[in-house]
Parts: C-alpha cells; structure tokens; sequence
C-alpha cells in the first residue's frame, strides 16, 4: 500500500475516532480526546510493567516496602470510592493495582494505566513519613484516572502521519513503540528519551493528587512541604527525573496552596 494511501485511511480512520473518543477527567471535568481503547492501553501496560520488573531489583526492605502498599491501597480504595459514587466505578473495572518499590538512587516514580505503580528508593528521603509519599503517589495515579498516558500518545499519534494506529505500529516497529510507551510514563532514561506530559497535565495531576490523597485520610498540607524540600535539592544539580518537565517550583507550590481549600474539604470529611 502507498504511503499516501496509509496516510489517508489513517487520518479517515482517526476523524471517525475524534467523534466518539472524547472523555472527561474525574474532578476537573476538562474534556479530552483519546483514540487508544483502554482494552489495548491496559494489556500493554501490564506486559511492560511485568517486563520492568524482571529488569530491576524489588527492595527487600520490608518497612518500606509494606509503607509503599499501606499508601497506595489506601488511596486507590479512596478513588475506587470517589468514581463509584459518582457513576464512574466501571472505569477502574479492569484495572490490576499494584504497588512496587524498586532499589534506585533515581529521584522518581510513575504509574502506568491499570494502576501499576513504582515507587524508586531514591525518592523516600524527601518524602519523609507517609503523608509525604502520598503526595507523590496521589500524583502519578492522578496521571492513571485522568488517561494522561493515552491522551498524550494520542497526541503523538495524531502528529505522525501514517502511525495513527498502536497496533500497526507495534507490529512494524515494536522497539519504537516499546521506547515511546516506557518513555510516556516516565519508565527510567534506559527506554530512550522520555516523552513528557505537557505541564497541563502535571499541574492537573498535582491538582487530583491532592483530591485523592485527601480523601485517602493524608493531609494535603504535606505537600506544600514536599515540593519545597524537593526544590532545595534541585540547587545547582540537575533535576530529578520526576520534576524534569513540571512547572517551576513557584508556580507549582502557588497553585497547589491555591487549591489546598479544595483539598482540605476532602480531608475533613
């Protein structure tokens, strides 16, 4: 088939797609277009995190392993809540959670679709104590709930004519695919250069992180604190790779203390 011809039924196919594939964000109600079905973002994501995880080393610290858990559940036992009483408990049916702290200096942690999540050791000492980590872990399962992942790889599959379609892609160039994928969701430099979120979307998941681990019993408070020991470390090094391409530290600590009302609604109930 000619380029220009995979060209045209691509571009056919994704105005078709642009009809029916626009979706909400859960709290902020931002409208979004998606072309990836969850089906196929959620059967990718749990071969690539299965694949992460034979690669790197699992801590054997059982206390911090087991706060990892504590925080995660708590959370996602918060937003399976949160969804379902507002008629949106179906989203999360097929999800898998999972909560793993992986043994690496690296200042970082991310969640894939499904809510598989990875938490690096090198992150717990500015997290300091739970309300800390929740912080973090609000954030990246933020990213999960809002489709940040399959909105951003809609984005860049729209901007490469003629590879609309993920499964054609995966079969044509499945290392590439793999790379963009782990590079998404911020999988560790070793996957190729990482593809960031837009700032929207990290200042959006600040935002719902802060909801979700509110409702999940954690002060929203804590995070103020987080981000400003996360901005001493940042002094004359380079960033760390969780806050490589989020808004300034300024801007973010404002915005999160402008939405800490929102926030603390949650936490006192």
């Amino acid at each position: 088939m000619r380029a220009s011809i995979k060209i045209f039924l691509s571009l056919l196919i994704v105005t078709s797609l642009f009809f029916q594939s626009c979706s909400t964000v859960p709290v902020t109600e931002r409208r979004q277009l998606i072309l990836i079905p969850d089906s196929q973002m959620l059967s990718m994501s749990f071969t690539q995190y299965d694949e992460f995880l034979k690669n790197n080393t699992v801590s054997s610290n059982s206390e911090q392993s087991s706060m990892v858990k504590k925080v995660g559940a708590k959370i996602q036992k918060a937003v399976e809540q949160y969804l379902t009483a507002n008629g949106r408990g179906e989203e999360l049916r097929n999800y898998a959670w999972e909560f793993n702290l992986i043994e690496s200096d690296e200042i970082n942690a991310w969640c894939m679709p499904g809510g598989k999540v990875v938490v690096y050791t090198g992150i717990l000492s500015i997290a300091k104590d739970e309300d800390g980590l929740a912080v973090v872990m609000g954030h990246e399962i933020a990213h999960a709930i809002a489709k940040h992942g399959s909105e951003r790889m809609s984005q860049v599959m729209i901007a490469q004519a003629g590879n609309f379609i993920l499964t054609q892609a995966m079969a044509e160039k499945p290392e590439a695919t793999r790379n963009l994928w782990m590079g998404v969701f911020g999988a560790g430099t070793q996957f190729g250069v990482i593809l960031p979120f837009s700032r929207y979307h990290e200042s959006e998941a600040d935002h719902l992180g802060l909801i979700f681990m509110s409702m999940a019993g954690y002060n929203p408070q804590s995070a103020v604190e987080f981000w400003q020991r996360m901005a001493r470390i940042k002094k004359g090094q380079a960033p760390p790779e969780f806050i490589s391409t989020h808004p300034s530290d300024e801007k973010r600590i404002r915005e999160i203390e402008e939405k800490l009302p929102e926030a603390m609604k949650y936490f006192n109930q």
